[in-house]
């Protein structure tokens, strides 16, 4: 008798055909496009959830109504920068002594390849109350305006659901399987104009140097504590990432000089209390000073964690059985799309070893995609054991 049995997908193929997507920052190359086409050709219901410039992918295997088990990834990558400084083609998916090398290849088409290959392969011998949920943006790198925050929308409004999720991010710092993400830092970012009277570096008295004012400033807010940390969260930073005031000349006292600050948060604050804080201390100096302090708050993600719970265990024992290693439940990092399905369902981060991501000659070990599916395949299995 022939065996009809379709092969296993091949999850190293796969991201190769991503990466040779140059789908940077909102261009989608081509990447929802492949992989829309393999979703439905699996018996999944694909939805381009597209809003603005961007390119978003919702596909759905099962009923809605069902128990579902859900992952979050995305396909958009950053810039190439200096093409010069390659040693290949950032979008040759070229292998090499045991790498995949390409724009995408860590950050993240490796994960979302062996997700999409643990899912396909799932669905053809799955049990009839299995509900899977994949969605895939094109706006993580960016603004993260109509990414995943559009396809959740979009699912809001069609009744759509995920009891769980699965971000695939890469979170193992040197080696597969030692940690997994259960929650974020807050994120948010801090600019300061401080105005004060132009005039001749010669008669000081007579102008008013916003300079001094702002570098107090800044050094009072990087000098203070503000937290030892929580139970899940290392103690909250505080970066003055810039002090400019653009003056070429020796001899005049600026009217104006700007910085800025980036605090990375945990769960003792919200963004909403720090700008309280903020301000205070502008308005305190301003007043000590003379010199008028103004700031405008942008807010990346709050902080949130997902409690140690079934779906960490879940994850936990499938890293465990194919790796040998325990994951550590980490906050770690900077933000993720987590930070939006925190607010749709428990969501944990699990995902490959993310030394290269972003960086010239970024690349994978080719053996970590196959075995970054069989943990994937695993915890699908397990979910609906």
């Amino acid at each position: 008798m022939t065996n009809t049995q379709p092969a296993p997908m091949d999850p190293v193929d796969l991201t190769q055909r991503l990466v040779r997507c140059a789908s940077v920052t909102p261009d989608e190359g081509g990447a929802l496009t492949l992989l829309e086409g393999i979703l439905t050709g699996a018996g999944f219901t694909c939805t381009r959830v597209d809003r603005g410039e961007v390119s978003n992918l919702f596909a759905r295997w099962g009923s809605k109504n069902a128990r579902t088990l859900g992952f979050n990834g995305h396909t958009d990558v950053v810039p190439v920068g200096d093409v010069d400084a390659w040693s290949v083609d950032p979008f040759g998916a070229e292998i090499r002594d045991g790498y995949l090398y390409g724009r995408g290849a860590t950050d993240m088409k490796s994960g979302v390849a062996a997700w999409v290959a643990a899912a396909v392969d799932f669905t053809r011998n799955a049990p009839e109350d299995a509900s899977l949920v994949i969605t895939i943006t094109g706006d993580e790198e960016g603004p993260a305006t109509d990414g995943t925050v559009a396809i959740l929308d979009w699912m809001e409004a069609q009744g759509e659901k995920m009891t769980d999720c699965v971000v695939g991010e890469p979170t193992c710092p040197n080696d597969m399987g030692e940690m997994m993400k259960i929650g974020r830092r807050g994120s948010m970012t801090a600019y300061f104009t401080a105005r004060g009277v132009q005039g001749h570096a010669a008669y000081p008295h007579r102008a008013l140097n916003p300079v001094p004012a702002l570098a107090r400033l800044m050094a009072d807010l990087a000098a203070h504590e503000l937290d030892q940390g929580t139970d899940h969260f290392d103690a909250s930073t505080l970066a003055v990432t810039t002090i400019d005031t653009g003056n070429p000349a020796t001899n005049v006292i600026p009217a104006e000089s700007r910085a800025t600050v980036n605090i990375r948060f945990n769960d003792a604050h919200s963004s909403d209390s720090l700008t309280k804080w903020l301000q205070s201390e502008a308005e305190r100096v301003g007043k000590d000073t003379g010199v008028d302090i103004e700031m405008v708050v942008t807010v990346s993600g709050e902080s949130f964690v997902t409690p140690p719970g079934p779906l960490s265990q879940l994850i936990s024992d499938a890293v465990q059985a194919e790796t040998g290693l325990v994951p550590e439940a980490s906050t770690s990092g900077g933000t993720s799309d987590a930070r939006f399905v925190q607010h749709h369902c428990p969501v944990v981060e699990f995902g490959l070893v993310g030394k290269t991501m972003h960086a010239v000659d970024e690349r994978v070990e080719v053996a970590l995609i196959p075995q970054l599916k069989s943990i994937y395949t695993r915890i699908i299995q397990d979910y609906f054991a």
